[in-house]
């Protein structure tokens, strides 16, 4: 399937389907079992330089929806589409000096194969920026061949990491100054989708270096209470706190962004995410803009394929070529970002008047 083969960001992807920072790439293991099953790539589970510990209980839930009445829940019902998937799980909990020899050893293993290190440190003095400059040495080091900076993770437990700092641009350009100071490898920058200033934010990333926008990690969100037992879906305690919201319930909403970075940096690379289960969501978001395409949910629920998506990626791989046979195309990039003219502001819809300025007027 030579079609499939893509390059982004200068690197040579045999196709443009990769894992996720996430559950599926958090170990060795289940990296290599992705790349045995045909996935082009991987980001790895966000690995910090700080300790990680977890809640005391379930750290995802799957939630479907009910073949009676329109609502949503963890509950499993046969035959019913998933709608979403909710965490409020951290970074790894994997210590540096133990990714290191695991990563050079996949690296060797699949040359063919593109791993990106997912990183993420604090922010604010000189040690933190110190701390990203040795992480994505450490990681490039021993093989890396790209860098994905985590400044979206919607619920991490320090207010200068993640989502609570991609807001800031000085930040921004701070950390990516610090990174590409240090190593010479594409860095991808992963914003949080929860913010009205996201193309501003994108625009000091790449301003400040950076090869391509990583888009949507998952919307920050709360699980649901039971109304029988008064208890949330997923507790500790009696407690919860605010998790992210993942899968096809964020497809339309990870569009829209994906859209508003393509629009506004038509020449720049994104790295699309959010709800792909399968072609035709893979497809809207390169019509969007995207050239690479990442996944997670779809991934995580597949039973037994050890939650790397093993018939997911084969499935992946034989529609997209189907796809470009059909169609004719040597490439995704024949098509990519075909949408992008078609999405216009409000008043450039034609209205039943035939009139196009859009607007109201109020009664006196």
């Amino acid at each position: 399937m030579e079609k499939l083969a893509t390059t982004f960001t200068g690197l040579n992807f045999v196709n443009p389907f990769i894992l996720a920072s996430a559950p599926p790439t958090e170990s060795k293991r289940k990296i290599m079992r992705a790349f045995d099953a045909g996935w082009g790539g991987v980001v790895t589970k966000t690995i910090g330089l700080h300790p990680v510990e977890n809640v005391a209980g379930p750290k995802t839930i799957y939630q479907r929806a009910s073949d009676i009445k329109p609502y949503v829940s963890r509950m499993k019902r046969k035959d019913t589409v998933s709608h979403s998937s909710w965490n409020w799980e951290l970074i790894s909990d994997q210590p540096l000096d133990i990714w290191l020899p695991d990563l050079k050893e996949i690296k060797a293993n699949y040359p063919d194969r593109m791993v990106i290190a997912s990183i993420m440190a604090g922010a604010g003095n000189d040690d933190e920026m110190e701390n990203w400059r040795k992480l994505a040495s450490a990681c490039v080091d021993v093989g890396c061949d790209a860098i994905e900076l985590n400044m979206s993770c919607p619920h991490m437990d320090r207010k200068d990491m993640g989502a609570n700092i991609a807001n800031d641009e000085d930040i921004i350009r701070s950390i990516l100054n610090a990174v590409t100071g240090a190593v010479d490898v594409p860095i991808w920058v992963k914003l949080t989708p929860s913010t009205a200033k996201l193309v501003d934010a994108a625009g000091a990333a790449y301003e400040a270096g950076a090869s391509s926008i990583s888009l949507c990690n998952t919307f920050p969100s709360l699980p649901l209470m039971d109304p029988e037992t008064m208890k949330f879906e997923v507790e500790v305690d009696g407690l919860v706190t605010s998790g992210g919201l993942g899968g096809l319930a964020i497809l339309h909403q990870a569009l829209q962004r994906v859209s508003d970075i393509s629009k506004a940096f038509p020449d720049r690379a994104i790295s699309g995410i959010g709800g792909i289960r399968g072609f035709r969501e893979a497809f809207n978001f390169i019509v969007h803009g995207a050239g690479n395409l990442q996944v997670c949910t779809a991934a995580m629920e597949e039973k037994g394929s050890g939650g790397v998506g093993v018939d997911l990626i084969r499935e992946l791989k034989h529609d997209l070529n189907d796809f470009l046979e059909r169609k004719g195309y040597s490439s995704i990039e024949e098509f990519r970002g075909v949408a992008r003219e078609r999405i216009v502001e409000h008043s450039k819809v034609r209205r039943k008047s035939g009139s196009y300025n859009g607007g109201y007027s109020l009664a006196s």
